[in-house]
């Protein structure tokens, strides 16, 4: 768990590396610490297909772990069309195509403030 919210910051802002790393499409990052206590951070992706997916997944996993930071859960990983990754101060979201659309995160957190990454470097 990360205590201090810009730390929380510079890690969601590593997440969107990792995730463009492996080229995952249309990321955003959610600021919803004012709005529930499940999360600070969403950072959600799309995969276009289930090995990119999966190659995402275990991307931002394996790097996470290298600087300490193990996830708490993962869900989705057996089908891969929804992973969630739960880091507790930050929850990892990567969507299929359909998935994303059906789900529309955005619109379901649209209280939520986006994050513009480059502001936080």
């Amino acid at each position: 768990m990360i205590d201090n919210f810009s730390t929380v910051l510079k890690e969601a802002e590593f997440i969107s590396e990792c995730m463009l790393d492996k080229k995952a499409l249309d990321i955003v990052v959610i600021d919803v610490h004012d709005l529930t206590t499940l999360t600070d951070i969403f950072v959600i992706c799309t995969s276009e297909s289930q090995p990119q997916t999966k190659a995402i997944a275990d991307h931002i996993s394996r790097k996470m772990r290298s600087k300490g930071l193990k996830a708490l859960h993962l869900e989705g990983y057996e089908n891969l069309d929804w992973v969630l990754i739960d880091y507790a101060n930050i929850v990892v979201h990567i969507f299929s195509q359909e998935s994303r659309k059906f789900y529309d995160m955005e619109r379901l957190w649209a209280d939520g403030k986006i994050v513009n990454i480059k502001d936080i470097t």
